[in-house]
């Protein structure tokens, strides 16, 4: 059988910058080179970025994605590597009409292309469309109608870009006709909890479908509130692992291949879905046989709360680096929320690059004040004490505030010392609140909801606390200091705004509430069907009002990390003024 060394770059990119990310194409390719590599890939859009969003209506971006993509065929040929074939993803506009969609000539599409001996020579461009959660590729793009084959080195190589193996149809049964003896999809899939598990079978599925060895090339890093973490994997025909990347880093995998030969008399012409394949010929014959060096390996997986904490720091440190931001600010109440986003920053940015600030109240206990103190030994991030008493009694000598009022003013004034803090010393601000406050609206606008990005905005309060315990375990089997108080953990979660307030005083414990929040807010489910579940009427009726009122909060809520199914604000899109209530 003809052998084929396959280099799969498992790279970070970031939007819109095409210069950077046409030079870390430029350096993987040299990497893959010196590992002998017969065939290059990077995964979906690496030489613009995922996703580009409305960038891709602005022609000005297309043309110059065109434009930058010519050029880097250029580049790899002047560098030396002409004679290497390179698949880039990046995006590119269809050339003629589609009546079907209603499209002109000219529109965006989601593309991939072939670079070799110094030009583009084969593009193609996503053929399924994804129009889900955090994707709007409908709104943005038209769809490819070919189907792409490459022959190397006596090898037809089937080309796809990520949808193509999620949905049904089209690439996967079309590379089966084109007889292709690899099946190679480069992607950018965000990252969500247990979807690694999710990939595998995937690809194993579309593997034997596609009756032949499949690559899947995943993109790394983070962009906005999306995390990419990688988790490549390679299956033969039959759906064994060959190989599979790490989570959450950048590296290149390369790996020799025994596949079939490309027949003399490959299928041409019009196959599944109506695709056309497109060959692109490079080399006919063969590689003189050699022995595999490479012959795959299966990095060790992260456990669920690893991979969960990995995502985490991942999506801030990105979140940071990218948008040029050096150091973060934290307000340290001496809580569970504050304490493992501390942690998160820590671990992301480093500690020297974290700044804390205890604001006590004459509602703070000392116990508080005590572990806000002990966090900040604890990793050794940057700490300060700034009392809000003086500036609460300066108000409430003005207003004269009670009840709910009172508290959020204590909260507010929090925030705005945060901000001054911020806009004095160019710290971003990370704004602590959990999933489970923001369903319920338990925060305060302008207050505990300020800031530039929320590390935790996804993550249920039942899944902050086995974080906390995780990454202090972990700490531990390092022989490393735990960076969270055990008494952050264990104490009974309170915003201390009056004498001995504790969340429960508001709301139900929180194990009850997730069960819940998880039910109505991540999937969709009525208020009957969560009461069927188990859960109390009343008690799912109140929830539900809370979750419904909260919606004006939840749209002045800073971005923050995505790694569940259903995240606030690109998945879960609701109007704010809605009188559709499932309690009622």
């Amino acid at each position: 059988m003809p052998q084929l060394r396959l280099a799969l770059n498992q790279i970070d990119s970031t939007v819109g910058d095409l210069a950077g990310n046409g030079e870390a194409i430029v350096r993987w390719t040299r990497h893959s080179a010196e590992q002998g590599a017969h065939l290059v890939a990077f995964p979906e859009m690496a030489l613009t970025g995922y996703p580009v969003e409305d960038l891709a209506l602005r022609s000005s971006f297309v043309e110059a994605s065109r434009a930058a993509l010519t050029a880097l065929a250029a580049r790899l040929a002047d560098e030396g590597f002409g004679e290497l074939p390179v698949i880039v993803g990046y995006l590119d506009c269809s050339e003629t009409a589609q009546p079907k969609y209603g499209q002109p000539a000219g529109a965006p599409q989601n593309a991939a292309a072939v670079l070799h001996r110094g030009r583009v020579a084969l593009k193609f461009a996503k053929h399924h469309l994804p129009n889900y959660g955090v994707f709007d590729e409908f709104r943005y793009f038209v769809p490819g109608d070919t189907m792409p084959v490459v022959r190397v080195h006596g090898v037809d190589v089937a080309l796809a870009i990520c949808e193509d193996l999620w949905q049904d149809g089209g690439r996967v049964p079309a590379a089966r006709s084109a007889r292709a003896g690899l099946l190679l999809s480069v992607n950018a899939s965000p990252y969500e909890r247990d979807k690694d598990d999710t990939r595998l079978e995937l690809v194993r599925k579309r593997a034997q479908e596609a009756g032949c060895t499949t690559a899947y090339l995943a993109m790394i890093g983070g962009q906005d509130e999306l995390v990419f973490d990688g988790d490549s994997i390679v299956v033969d025909k039959d759906g064994e692992v060959v190989a599979r990347a790490p989570q959450f880093s950048e590296g290149c995998v390369v790996l020799d291949l025994d596949l079939p030969a490309a027949l003399a008399d490959a299928p041409t012409g019009t196959v599944d879905d109506g695709l056309r394949i497109d060959r692109l010929v490079i080399s006919e014959e063969p590689l003189p046989a050699y022995e595999p060096e490479l012959t795959g390996g299966y990095a060790e997986r992260l456990d669920d709360d690893e991979e969960v904490y990995s995502a985490l720091v991942v999506g801030l440190r990105a979140y940071a680096a990218k948008n040029g931001f050096k150091s973060v600010l934290v307000g340290l109440s001496g809580g569970i929320d504050s304490a493992l986003v501390a942690s998160i920053a820590c671990d992301a940015l480093g500690a020297q690059n974290v700044y804390g600030v205890s604001m006590p109240s004459k509602y703070s206990s000392e116990h508080s004040k005590d572990d806000a103190a002990e966090l900040a030994r604890r990793t050794g991030l940057n700490y300060r004490t700034v009392a809000i008493e003086p500036m609460f009694d300066a108000y409430m000598g003005s207003l004269g505030l009670t009840g709910l009022a009172e508290e959020n003013l204590q909260a507010r004034l929090r925030g705005t010392l945060l901000m001054a803090i911020s806009n004095q010393e160019g710290h971003i601000v990370l704004a602590p609140g959990n999933k489970s406050e923001l369903a319920v609206g338990y925060s305060t606008l302008y207050g505990d909801a300020v800031g530039a990005y929320g590390p935790i905005k996804d993550v249920y309060k039942t899944s902050v606390f086995r974080l906390a315990e995780w990454r202090n375990r972990a700490a531990a089997e390092r022989g490393q200091t735990p960076p969270i108080p055990e008494n952050s953990i264990s104490k009974p979660p309170s915003a201390e705004l009056r004498p001995g307030q504790v969340d429960t005083d508001s709301l139900p414990d929180y194990p009850v509430l997730d069960a819940i929040l998880e039910l109505y807010v991540d999937r969709d489910k009525g208020a009957d069907e969560i009461v069927a579940a188990g859960f109390d009427r009343a008690l799912v009726t109140k929830t539900l009002q809370m979750v419904d009122r909260a919606e004006y909060k939840r749209r002045q809520y800073p971005p923050g990390t995505k790694i569940s199914v259903k995240g606030f604000g690109k998945d879960r899109r609701l109007p704010i003024t809605n009188r559709w209530r499932e309690h009622a």
